[in-house]
């Protein structure tokens, strides 16, 4: 509530020359800081950055570890009330991993771009990549998908989330999925070019 009534003055108290905008980042457990001292995460690195740029921009990071892409599609219309600039889709992951329907995943992805699009937000879609030992077929399909629906819904890309980790096992905690904490400036590296544009504009 305190975040919401704080993001509804900096809205109210905002000038024609900068207005405030808020970032709405919907992710899983890559985005909400597991296994992590809090604070350490990308997302909280990204308000740094955020604040040393001088954007008058704040973070919501409205991500829950073991998100689907149907538990971002049912949460989505809710969060959509705090009217965020911008909406960071972090989601797909824990699909993958757990072997779902990518058509349904797909299908649930295309309908948060599309709630994002119709409250005027902007969206910037995160891509993932899977272990190799979930066979060719289904890695690549998985790999795809993330470009197929930037294209297709013209919604900002980064390309693969963990783009200069993924090669570097030492940079993952134990269970090899999440990074560890050294590696969470490489990930707002791999956000913030595509981001920063639709602040800014």
């Amino acid at each position: 509530m305190q975040g919401g009534l704080a993001l509804a003055f900096a809205l109210s108290a905002s000038s024609a020359y900068s207005a405030s905008k808020s970032v709405l980042v919907l992710g899983d457990s890559l985005s909400a800081e597991y296994g992590l001292a809090r604070g350490t995460g990308w997302v909280a690195l990204l308000q740094q950055k955020l604040d040393q740029e001088k954007l008058d921009v704040s973070l919501v990071n409205a991500s829950i570890s073991g998100e689907t892409t149907s538990g971002g599609a049912t949460r989505l219309p809710e969060l959509l009330k705090q009217h965020p600039a911008v909406v960071v889709i972090e989601l797909g992951a824990n699909d993958g991993l757990r072997g779902l329907s990518l058509k349904a995943a797909e299908t649930n992805l295309k309908t948060m771009i599309a709630a994002a699009q119709a409250a005027h937000a902007k969206v910037v879609l995160v891509g993932m990549q899977l272990p190799p030992n979930y066979g060719p077929d289904y890695t690549d399909q998985f790999a795809a998908m993330f470009g197929k629906l930037a294209k297709e819904n013209k919604t900002a890309l980064v390309p693969f989330l963990f783009n200069g980790i993924a090669d570097k096992p030492q940079l993952f905690q134990g269970d090899n999925l999440h990074p560890i904490a050294k590696a969470e400036p490489t990930l707002v590296d791999n956000v913030w070019p595509v981001l920063k544009p639709l602040l800014t504009k």
